[in-house]
């Protein structure tokens, strides 16, 4: 595949350029395999709907013809579980979790990383989304199968991460 330059102009990120170097949705680390792609999450209902509402230009149109989003603010009723599971941007910056080459935080570089891009941050990355089954274990030992108001808050923050909390 031939590398494609990808550039960014939106609200937090001004000629922003990384490229394409895998074909969109292969060719992941064996220790990722998420089980929701960043349309499906979008579809779904995440983070309130507030993500990714000024930069659809940097994706497939496909991944919004069904997506949930709010351009106002963040609305928990867009949600799945209709709940907030999320904590502010500016929690996520304080702790240190972003990466200046992703400021919306891990939902943006997994969007990025299906799209094809591979980047310095991707292990620490694929890390954090591993310590997330933490919650898959809390869910298995609280939850009856197939139970899904049971722990709605832990199962929308999986949802966050491409788990199929919907499953469990």
């Amino acid at each position: 595949m031939k590398p494609r330059e990808v550039i960014v102009n939106d609200k937090m990120q001004t000629d922003y350029r990384y490229f394409l170097t895998e074909p969109a949705g292969k060719n992941f680390d064996p220790e990722f395999e998420p089980e929701l792609t960043p349309k499906q999450m979008l579809e779904l209902g995440v983070f309130g709907g507030k993500y990714m509402t000024d930069c659809r230009a940097e994706f497939p149109k496909s991944w919004f013809a069904k997506a949930k989003l709010s351009p106002e603010k963040r609305d928990p009723k867009l949600n799945y579980f209709k709940i907030n599971a999320s904590k502010p941007l500016s929690y996520w910056r304080e702790k240190g979790w972003i990466d200046d080459d992703d400021p919306r935080g891990w939902f943006q570089w997994y969007c990025r990383y299906y799209a094809g891009r591979r980047h310095p941050d991707d292990e620490r990355q694929i890390k954090r989304w591993k310590a997330m089954r933490r919650h898959i274990t809390q869910i298995d030992k609280n939850c009856t199968p197939g139970d899904l108001s049971c722990r709605p808050r832990q199962r929308q923050a999986l949802l966050h991460w491409a788990y199929d909390s919907r499953r469990m």
